[in-house]
């Protein structure tokens, strides 16, 4: 539990750091590269190529491929359609993604997910309810599919780890690079090199999120999962809400409107609750 607590603490403000110095003044494709790229290089020197099973080389990367490179691509264009305390309010149904993953896996299935998962949108909506047009749909949507992705990587992840003796940070490095071939690909297609980084604050911020954020973070968030069971592992995901909220509100966002934000999340916490719940009442 330790690994996700400090994680959380690290990820809460890289929100913020994305909302405020990237969105709409980088190339997201390219901040995205350069993320997966740096976080590779951290855990290049760390890698035994030779050590390491090819069929679990190549799961590895498949994985970080789908929890890092797809969610990315999903994740950073959000920023474009929403605020970023809604973006935070909308990763809350990751654990529900995890709950509904690793059911189907296992191949039960309860019904009150999908009821959590409808109340939790009804949340989502109303902190929007007076101007929900096409962009927020589509910031939605977008936040939906990065949770998917995240919750895909970690469910996987933690199955395939849980049955390996091998040393995490030897083999970490296969899923960047899983990640870092998506993010090469989607930055020949669709970057836009008139978006580069102009000023030393955006170079920084990019830096601290491929070395620390993502480096670190992923490396501490994965390892973290192996060590937690599947309810605890998706509460842990909603630490990231008010933490991050927090550190936006008091530091960049004082003028959020917290009535609204706060009806939305009593909303979102409610299928939290029910989520819970149906977790608890699965797993006897």
């Amino acid at each position: 539990m330790r690994y996700l607590l400090a994680v959380t603490l690290l990820w809460a403000f890289s929100f913020s750091l994305i909302g405020v110095y990237l969105a709409g003044q980088v190339d997201a494709w390219f901040s995205v590269l350069m993320r997966i790229a740096l976080a590779t290089l951290v855990f290049l020197p760390f890698l035994k190529m030779t050590q390491t099973p090819k069929l679990l080389a190549i799961k590895l990367m498949l994985i970080g491929a789908i929890q890092l490179g797809v969610m990315y691509s999903f994740y950073y264009h959000s920023f474009l359609y929403l605020s970023v305390p809604e973006v935070l309010l909308f990763t809350v149904m990751t654990p529900l993604y995890i709950t509904l993953l690793n059911d189907a896996i296992e191949r039960h299935f309860n019904p009150r997910f999908f009821l959590a998962a409808i109340i939790a949108v009804g949340g989502a909506v109303a902190i929007r309810y007076e101007s929900i047009n096409s962009d927020f749909l589509i910031g939605l949507l977008l936040v939906q599919a990065a949770n998917i992705c995240f919750a895909t990587g970690q469910v996987t992840y933690k199955r395939l780890m849980n049955n390996s003796t091998l040393d995490h940070k030897t083999v970490f490095g296969w899923f960047f690079i899983g990640a870092l071939i998506v993010a090469i690909i989607c930055y020949i297609l669709f970057g836009n090199t008139d978006m580069l980084p102009s000023t030393p604050t955006q170079w920084g911020v990019l830096i601290y999120l491929g070395i620390i954020a993502s480096g670190l973070g992923y490396f501490g968030w994965n390892k973290g999962a192996t060590l937690v069971n599947v309810g605890s592992l998706a509460v842990m995901n909603n630490l990231l809400i008010p933490a991050g909220i927090v550190v936006n509100v008091l530091v960049w966002n004082r003028d959020a409107d917290i009535l609204r934000l706060s009806i939305g999340a009593g909303i979102i916490l409610a299928a939290l609750l029910l989520n819970q719940i149906a977790t608890e009442s699965n797993s006897y």
